[in-house]
């Protein structure tokens, strides 16, 4: 072979394989994690199919997993202004490891009504009873040290998250994916 075709061959051999890889690669949805299905109930009492039931076809979830980390989560809702920004539909999720019994169960959904009265805080609270080490290894998360900021679509892909306290520049990433329109 002529020495001047081994070079090009060497760049069309790169370029298919770099292609071949791009095609095979994996959805940047299965990438992120997915939310398992699972019926819950908010705290107004009315029943949820998640993730098919979300409030919109992006949503923002702030993910709890212990009680200190509800600081984390009020910083994204003052960061990102949730309160007073009617474009986000956002929910509250406490990922909690079932007890397995439904007395334990309502004994902990009775000390978040106490802790919660007011009315638009318990409907967008959405106790999940799980397995918590299940939940973070199905939504990709690194640990349930933080508490994470998730943004879901109704097949319950995780199109973008976050961890930790609030961070103007991840906010601004999670607003545009929150916003985005899917084409």
């Amino acid at each position: 072979m002529s020495p001047i075709f081994t070079p090009v061959l060497g760049w069309v051999a790169a370029a298919g394989t770099a292609f071949g890889l791009a095609v095979a690669s994996p959805h940047e949805n299965w990438v992120l994690g997915k939310v398992p299905s699972i019926v819950a109930e908010r705290l107004d009492r009315t029943t949820l199919q998640l993730p098919q039931e979300l409030p919109s076809a992006r949503t923002l979830a702030l993910v709890v997993f212990q009680g200190h980390q509800k600081e984390e989560a009020r910083s994204w809702i003052e960061g990102l202004q949730l309160h007073r920004d009617s474009s986000i539909s956002w929910l509250k999720l406490p990922v909690l490891n079932d007890p397995g019994d439904e007395t334990e169960r309502r004994g902990i959904l009775q000390r978040l009504l106490d802790r919660h009265q007011d009315k638009d805080d318990r409907a967008r609270m959405v106790p999940l009873f799980t397995n918590r080490d299940a939940f973070v290894r199905a939504t990709g998360l690194s640990s349930a040290d933080h508490a994470s900021v998730l943004v879901l679509d109704r097949q319950g892909n995780v199109l973008a998250r976050a961890e930790g306290r609030f961070d103007p520049y991840k906010a601004q990433a999670l607003r545009e994916t929150l916003l985005a329109r899917n084409d």
